[in-house]
């Protein structure tokens, strides 16, 4: 990794007021070995160390080595997304009685937060420990579409149980949408790799959302028993990659709503009483768990990372990652059997992500 290339102020405006911010890169450590790097640019997770159980180390999510690469390439990389993740279709959603049309960057749909979303952003930082590190930025009225002023921060840190776990709030000081995801690419094996044939993926939900020929939701809620969107026991995702289900020649990128928390788990999370196991991913001796807050997951195969140069000289293509992307269902806004994404002043959006390597 250049760490030198992160050391660098960028010129950004904000709100129509220039300013300079540094971009810089943080290396977050556990008792229990694992470590991570983050770079306020795009609030990135850079890079995610851990052994296997040989004790083999790896870096376990795809990137770049310079930050030049991380702003051109594959600009969604292991960035937090928002303001709303995933599509809204057409751009148009209604807040209120009022009519708002967004950046239509992906088809017909907005996708991510819209055309430059906070993956693009340079983030505050606003604390740093040896195991932690918190981010800020404010999404002024009127950016990429999205009404209202919304103060976001986002804490990354890596824990002595071997998890690095992603904590998002955020405020409004008018009705908005909300709902982040960290859209990390993880390979098990190491980010240089390639495919994912052999990752086995347990995905806890008895249901997931059918989408249009435009991968919106057409807001049914199916049951995943009998089609290939059952993975409540532990798949090979080579065997269910290429189905003709998902996008043919292309693989997986699904939403499923996740089954809620047990009476146990909201006993041992009274703070966050969502809070429960969605997914289990093993590879090449490693086995990460995936907790979350969030309703549904959405699980995404790298479909259109097409000969990208990473990390170590090593090229990256189709199939060579697994996004596991904890998040609201896409188009909520759209589809009132969904969970709400609105946000309202005097609210506070929180929500908790945990990769949690076993």
């Amino acid at each position: 990794m250049n760490e030198q290339s992160f050391n660098t102020i960028l010129p950004v405006v904000q709100g129509g007021k220039k300013r300079q911010l540094r971009v810089g890169l943080y290396t977050l450590r556990s008792s229990s070995g694992l470590v991570a790097q983050v770079t306020n640019y795009g609030a990135k997770l850079v890079s995610l160390i851990t052994p296997n159980k040989e004790g083999v180390k790896a870096d376990v999510v795809l990137g770049f080595n310079t930050l030049g690469e991380w702003m051109s390439k594959e600009t969604y990389f292991n960035a937090v997304i928002g303001r709303v993740a995933n599509r809204i279709k057409d751009g148009k959603f209604t807040l209120d009685g009022i009519d708002y049309q967004l950046p239509q960057n992906n088809g017909e749909n907005c996708l991510h937060g819209g055309i430059h979303g906070f993956n693009e952003k340079v983030w505050e930082v606003v604390g740093q420990t040896t195991y932690s590190v918190t981010l800020r930025y404010r999404a002024v009225d009127g950016e990429e579409g999205f009404p209202g002023n919304m103060d976001v921060e986002v804490t990354y840190a890596v824990t002595r149980d071997n998890s690095l776990k992603i904590t998002y709030e955020a405020i409004t000081d008018a009705p908005t949408l909300v709902g982040f995801t960290n859209h990390a690419y993880f390979n098990l094996a190491g980010e240089n790799s390639g495919r994912v044939d052999e990752h086995v993926l347990q995905v806890l939900a008895d249901e997931y959302t059918p989408f249009d020929e435009t991968a919106v939701p057409t807001g049914e809620i199916l049951p995943v028993a009998g089609t290939p969107m059952d993975f409540r026991e532990p798949v090979r995702i080579g065997d269910r990659i290429n189905d003709p289900f998902f996008a043919p020649g292309r693989g997986i990128d699904n939403n499923w709503i996740c089954r809620p928390a047990t009476e146990e788990e909201r006993a041992q999370n009274k703070k966050d009483p969502s809070y429960r196991k969605v997914a289990v991913l093993s590879a090449d001796g490693r086995t990460m768990e995936v907790y979350t807050t969030a309703p549904a997951l959405q699980v995404y195969t790298g479909n259109y990372v097409e000969q990208n140069v990473g990390k170590g000289g090593k090229q990256y293509d189709i199939q060579h990652a697994v996004c596991l992307e904890a998040q609201n269902c896409p188009d909520a806004i759209n589809h009132a059997n969904f969970p709400s994404p609105i946000l309202r002043p005097g609210q506070l959006y929180r929500q908790v992500t945990e990769y949690r390597f076993i």
